[in-house]
């Protein structure tokens, strides 16, 4: 799992339920009313297939485990240094002489980039491909963040939904004034999970899956910059100034100690 989604997960809990218990509301009360959960997550989840399609719908718990657990992209430093090795092995023998190695990428995207030039492919052809895939590859992503935040969007007013119903079903036994403290309390618990749910997990996950998706769109479009110039014949160690530009300014430092050492 990633660290931040661990520890954001931990701090939630601990600001949500600890902070409520030393108010003195008891956190037992919270999932003592079963009703609230199917009135806010089944109901949620029904508006979001609803407004979208069922190939979103099919792909939530994917998409959710995914905004906790995190991505594993590649190293860019790592994956500069490649480059850059290629580089300086088309420059002095040819772009043929990567065939092997091209075969040997675990990155299917760098693989397929790197076969089209070593096949002779038009440099425009080979940025219209790539760039092809990482556009396909980001409107997939924005579908899914939609899809996750739309949940998060109904989840409170599902919540109101199920203290109004809570509300009438209090209101409707008012000969009965010794339960209507613990009935308005047990109305007002589905409002509660309603904003839990939407700002304690589905809309972080929302926000993670963006994020996810913008520095996988950056690392690809640093394979395409590394693709093109290997093609190209560029310089190695001018590719490698200029990949390594788009680095923070932190990583960039670390590399150049590490380089100087």
């Amino acid at each position: 799992m990633d660290p931040a989604s661990l520890i954001g997960l931990i701090l939630i809990i601990i600001g949500v339920f600890v902070g409520g218990l030393m108010k003195g509301v008891n956190p037992v009360v919270l999932f003592s009313v079963p009703a609230a959960f199917l009135i806010v997550i089944a109901a949620s989840l029904g508006a979001s297939m609803l407004s979208n399609t069922m190939d979103d719908a099919k792909n939530f718990m994917k998409l959710l485990m995914k905004g906790i657990k995190g991505q594993k992209l590649q190293d860019t430093n790592e994956l500069i240094d490649q480059i850059v090795e290629f580089a300086d092995q088309a420059r002095r023998e040819g772009l043929l002489s990567l065939e092997e190695k091209a075969g040997s990428i675990q990155d299917p995207f760098f693989r397929r980039g790197l076969q089209l030039a070593i096949d002779g492919a038009d440099p425009d052809m080979v940025s219209e491909v790539m760039e092809a895939d990482v556009k396909a590859m980001s409107e997939r992503h924005k579908i899914g963040a939609k899809y996750m935040m739309s949940v998060g969007i109904f989840a409170p007013t599902f919540g109101i939904i199920g203290a109004v119903i809570g509300l009438i079903a209090t209101l409707s036994n008012l000969d009965n004034p010794a339960e209507l403290g613990h009935g308005i309390s047990a109305a007002f618990v589905a409002t509660f999970w309603g904003v839990f749910a939407a700002n304690g997990i589905f809309l972080p996950v929302a926000n993670k899956l963006t994020s996810m998706s913008a520095k996988e769109v950056a690392q690809r479009r640093l394979i395409i910059e590394g693709v093109l110039s290997i093609q190209s014949g560029a310089n190695p160690r001018l590719l490698d100034d200029m990949l390594r530009s788009t680095l923070p300014p932190s990583e960039r430092q670390a590399t150049d100690e590490k380089k100087s050492a």
